[in-house]
């Protein structure tokens, strides 16, 4: 069974820097581009960051310079690392995985992505 398992969100002040991971089981890891979504009330999911399999990334612009996304092959474990947080940056975060094997994919298109974990909130206060 295919699972992801999103931890560390939570209350932070404007400036915080969390970090976030998900955990995957159920398939062959290394395989699959990862990558992070969040959903705010009210709003679309968005693309936050990807990692293809080769180590690629890509970011939306709203968090370039700010967020760091990576992965630990080995522990199976992907990370997103949030630094100097806005208010705005409150949302649930999602892991997610790539649709297909060996395929690479950009932060554009949740539809790129065929499994998801159950979500993380964080939330920024000023």
């Amino acid at each position: 069974q295919v699972q992801l398992v999103e931890s560390g969100g939570g209350s932070v002040q404007s400036g915080g820097s969390p970090r976030l991971s998900c955990t995957a089981s159920g398939y062959t890891y290394y395989t699959y581009a990862m990558g992070w979504f969040r959903q705010a009330p009210g709003k679309e999911r968005e693309g936050v960051a990807v990692i293809n399999n080769d180590g690629s990334t890509t970011y939306a612009d709203s968090v370039k310079g700010r967020f760091s996304i990576s992965r630990d092959n080995p522990k199976r474990t992907l990370y997103l690392q949030l630094n100097s947080l806005k208010p705005e940056d409150t949302a649930m975060y999602y892991c997610a995985r790539g649709r297909d094997p060996w395929r690479r994919v950009g932060v554009t298109r949740p539809a790129d992505f065929g499994v998801w974990g159950q979500g993380t909130q964080v939330t920024v206060s000023s």
